[in-house]
């Protein structure tokens, strides 16, 4: 059965490489980017590569969290339903240490972004067969200072990184726990991948993109994770694995997402 799967931060790296496996088999896929001129690009590329026309794009800038929530409006629109969320936009690079909105870019681009998109098309995921959220986190996971998360304090580019990661992480225990019917999966897809963000961060990687890409698929797909929502999987190892202590501490989760809703409204 085809499914519909959107891939945030598709027109790269292991976000672009998963998205033309998914269209060689058919599934309508949703491409997503901040440029419209490298969307365009990539949705042509993969429609001929997979010869399948159901390849769409969606463009937002996952920095403007007002762009954030009109690509919510316009998925509820215009989208059916959605079978898988892989949110994979992120960033570890960037020449400004904030966002327009005066928060950290790296919280956020990978945390804040997918949190608010997610939390607003949770209708469409509920209405999904067999529905798989994959939240790329990462093994570099580090615990989450208010005022790091609130944009009243800068931390240096590895920590709020590492940061935002474990901040993803927590909020998916809490939304695997709120949706038990959607399978909601942190990863940790592999360490310096052979991808753009891992060259130009340390210039150097271990693993080829391929890798991540393979994990990817099989976790929004197989059926062997039915029963793995609210859990993490660590690629490094192969394995589901025990992500940082404070992904299990309720009292850390309900002031994360407290916080979180401040600095959202």
């Amino acid at each position: 059965m085809n499914k519909y799967i959107l891939i945030t931060g598709s027109t790269d790296g292991i976000g672009k490489l998963t998205a033309l496996k998914l269209a060689k088999e058919g599934h309508y896929v949703y491409v997503h980017g901040r440029s419209e001129a490298k969307i365009n690009a990539v949705v042509s590329e993969i429609k001929e590569a997979s010869n399948n026309m159901n390849v769409k794009g969606l463009v937002a800038d996952f920095s403007d969290l007002n762009a954030v929530k009109e690509l919510a409006e316009q998925l509820n629109k215009e989208v059916p339903q959605l079978d898988v969320l892989i949110n994979n936009a992120g960033i570890y690079k960037t020449k400004d240490t904030f966002a327009k909105n005066g928060l950290d870019y790296r919280i956020v681009v990978n945390y804040v972004a997918p949190y608010i998109l997610t939390e607003r098309i949770s209708s469409l995921l509920e209405k999904g067969n067999n529905t798989r959220i994959v939240n790329l986190s990462s093994a570099a996971q580090s615990t989450v200072q208010k005022d790091v998360l609130t944009g009243d304090a800068t931390v240096n580019s590895n920590e709020s990184y590492a940061q935002s990661k474990l901040a993803l992480t927590m909020w998916s225990f809490r939304f695997a726990e709120k949706h038990p019917t959607i399978t909601t999966i942190a990863v940790n897809p592999g360490s310096l991948l052979n991808t753009k963000m891992a060259n130009e961060a340390y210039g150097q990687h271990w693993s080829p993109a391929e890798k991540g890409v393979d994990i990817l698929y099989d976790l929004a797909l197989s059926k062997i994770y039915n029963n793995n929502s609210g859990h993490y999987y660590d690629n490094d190892k192969g394995s589901f694995s025990k992500a940082h202590p404070d992904a299990y501490s309720q009292e850390k989760i309900n002031s994360l997402l407290y916080f979180t809703e401040k600095i959202i409204k």
